[in-house]
């Protein structure tokens, strides 16, 4: 038999196909653990269990791996926040705790919450990187925020605010929360209880945007 036509076995192709995921898995890890600056590619590799070589095959350099990261990750979860949106017929009250509650699960509880504490200490260092997560990741999260607010105040469940610092408010209790997870929360510094305090904000949250007749 001729070895030019001697395909690859379907192992070597599933291991081949599976690299980028792999990849990226450990960059992620290695990310959160370490940091962006301390994180070296000969790290990712060998946390991959492949060469350096097969890792520049994918990505050609420490910044492109980054973003894969977010946009296989992170990206996904805004895409089915969008989806929500647009299908979504219940009350605006009940839209904005859904979208909150399912970015945790797919966000916040995960890895992938460890990269809002590596952007905030290493942003400054890395610009390019910075600009990246802002454009791609908080100002499509700040869009849909902004979207349920403007269609509850149309409908008169919420009440008037000044819409883009309520976005901020909002988004602040679970960055916050995902920060002290990945840092002091690790060296066991007073641990808090993610049901409860999720609990707790939906409900000081709707209470505070829903109008009279409609608070819980």
């Amino acid at each position: 038999m001729n070895t030019t036509e001697i395909s690859e076995s379907p192992s070597r192709q599933r291991r081949k196909e599976a690299r980028p995921a792999e990849l990226m898995a450990a960059a992620l890890e290695l990310f959160v653990e370490r940091g962006f600056t301390a994180t070296k590619l000969d790290d990712v590799a060998a946390r991959a269990g492949v060469s350096k070589g097969t890792l520049y095959l994918y990505f050609a350099s420490k910044e492109e791996l980054f973003k894969a990261v977010i946009q296989q990750g992170i990206l996904p979860v805004l895409d089915q926040g969008e989806e929500m949106l647009s299908q979504f017929q219940g009350d605006a009250g009940a839209l904005l705790e859904a979208m909150l509650l399912r970015w945790w699960e797919m966000v916040g509880s995960t890895h992938l919450a460890g990269i809002t504490k590596l952007m905030i200490s290493e942003a400054g260092n890395f610009p390019e990187v910075a600009q990246f997560y802002y454009e791609n990741v908080i100002v499509r999260g700040r869009g849909l925020i902004r979207t349920v607010l403007e269609r509850g105040i149309a409908s008169k469940q919420f009440r008037e605010m000044d819409v883009e610092t309520a976005i901020d408010v909002i988004l602040a209790p679970q960055m916050m929360f995902t920060i002290w997870r990945h840092s002091l929360g690790p060296c066991d510094c007073g641990k808090q209880d993610p049901e409860a305090y999720l609990k707790t904000h939906m409900n000081l949250l709707l209470n505070g945007l829903l109008t009279g007749e409609k608070k819980k």
